[in-house]
């Protein structure tokens, strides 16, 4: 456990002495602090830290020193305008229900099928987020971080770690590529069997409005993503989509570039293919995180999980088989 011996109050703020455990262990000074004092600005952190009054074993020390398991670390009290935020409500329904959205969990790790329309942060105008939800829903949990990340219109398998080792090395499986993510895609036409990797470079541009649209450029990053045919419709494919790199709406616009945009892709996709979906009910992105295959940071077993369409998706492709027999 952290340990802390409050020493000295100054205006209900006090000196911290914090022990660090083997869980904390690893990560930079400055990092820790941003963690630690919540709202508090970055170049503020380093101002304490640069005038020796965050130290380290009673010592000085640089913002990237690197804490280990025993480190003794004073934290000077902080003074700073703190906003005031609507606490998410452990009674609110979204929170309630991310509850039976749990495909799997243990003591290092946490499995969620995140509905569409949900975010996995608060932030940028949403108060709501999903890892906000689970911290109200394990209130007994002192840590809880995701692994990585969903569109807000994705649905599908999300992965939280509950132990920031746990974090480092699922980090480092997905460096590593060691981590496979498998996606279902309903897309326009008929997607040629031959096509089954698309390569081409991905370039984020953030617009004013704080939006972010990728789009293909010699000066983006190496992206792969590799498709695979699993059901023909009369104008329409279902395509099982495996990115290798992990690119901001990378499934997305290769998918585009291809030539086959995503059903009811507000950025990417085209809307007189979303209106010959009009008789399935579909009114959101068809974009759904079906399985995840990775080694349990603990355990060392290979776990692969799947996680259920939900009834929106499913009655999409009952409506799409109807109409193509027929």
């Amino acid at each position: 456990m952290i340990i802390k011996i409050a020493i000295m109050k100054t205006n209900n703020q006090i000196v911290q002495f914090v022990t660090i455990d083997d869980d904390e262990a690893g990560q930079r000074v400055d990092n820790f602090l941003l963690a630690r004092l919540k709202g508090v600005p970055k170049s503020m952190i380093y101002r304490i830290v640069r005038k020796g009054e965050v130290r380290v074993n009673k010592g000085r020390i640089k913002p990237e020193y690197k804490l280990s398991a025993g480190d003794v670390v004073r934290i000077p009290p902080v003074r700073v305008a703190e906003r005031q935020e609507a606490p998410v409500s452990a009674k609110l329904d979204k929170v309630a229900a991310l509850g039976d959205c749990i495909l799997y969990e243990d003591d290092h790790i946490l499995v969620l099928n995140k509905p569409s329309g949900t975010a996995v942060h608060g932030g940028s105008g949403l108060s709501f987020g999903v890892i906000e939800g689970l911290r109200v829903l394990r209130p007994e949990a002192k840590f809880l971080e995701l692994a990585h990340r969903l569109d807000r219109d994705t649905s599908g398998i999300l992965l939280i770690a509950k132990k920031r080792s746990t974090l480092r090395a699922l980090h480092e499986q997905l460096r590593l590529k060691q981590m496979q993510k498998d996606y279902l895609a309903l897309v326009r036409g008929q997607w040629q069997s031959h096509c089954k990797v698309v390569q081409a470079p991905l370039l984020k541009n953030i617009l004013q409005s704080g939006e972010r649209i990728v789009k293909v450029s010699s000066e983006g990053k190496l992206s792969e993503t590799r498709f695979k045919v699993e059901e023909r419709f009369t104008n329409a494919t279902l395509v099982k989509a495996s990115p290798v790199t992990g690119r901001t709406h990378q499934i997305r616009v290769h998918a585009q570039y291809a030539g086959h945009p995503i059903a009811f892709d507000d950025r990417y996709g085209d809307k007189v293919f979303d209106s010959q979906l009009s008789d399935t009910g579909l009114n959101r992105l068809f974009l759904h995180a079906s399985a995840l295959k990775f080694t349990h940071p603990s355990t060392g077993e290979i776990l692969r999980l799947e996680a259920p369409m939900d009834e929106q998706l499913r009655y999409c492709i009952k409506t799409l088989r109807q109409n193509h027999s027929n």
